[in-house]
């Protein structure tokens, strides 16, 4: 079972603590530290999937040297916010990588192992795109 606590620290900021004792402070933009609870379940997303991204290209023996995701998302105006499009934007790099290993990488995770974009999938439509870097031959 997964657990996490959240513990308020004062004016508009938490600390979130998940069941292996990780924290992460989380407050309202005007707090000036920590992360807003809404791009936080955008870090979940990205996150989630790039464990799984890393893992499936690693067993293809495609391992990577880099792994950046932008996630940008458009929510609804009014409360409660709801987030409705979501865009994943992929840029990797890595020796030998192909643009089907990679496809295939984000499409096991999106539609089989991430637990996040699974729970999101019915509220918002997620999209995705990537980049392969050239690697450097000298390197």
């Amino acid at each position: 079972m997964s657990t996490a606590t959240i513990q308020w620290i004062g004016g508009k900021k938490f600390v979130g603590t998940d069941s292996t004792n990780h924290s992460v402070v989380i407050s309202t933009p005007d707090e000036g530290v920590g992360m807003k609870p809404s791009e936080l379940l955008l870090v979940a997303l990205a996150s989630c999937t790039a464990v799984d991204v890393v893992e499936i290209l690693a067993k293809k023996r495609k391992p990577l040297s880099q792994l950046i995701i932008r996630a940008e998302a458009t929510q609804d105006a009014d409360p409660p916010w709801t987030f409705r499009k979501i865009h994943l934007k992929y840029t990797l790099q890595g020796k030998g990588l192909t643009e089907s290993d990679v496809a295939q990488a984000i499409e096991l995770s999106e539609g089989k192992y991430c637990s996040v974009s699974a729970t999101l999938r019915g509220v918002a439509q997620i999209d995705t795109e990537f980049e392969i870097l050239s690697e450097d031959p000298s390197l």
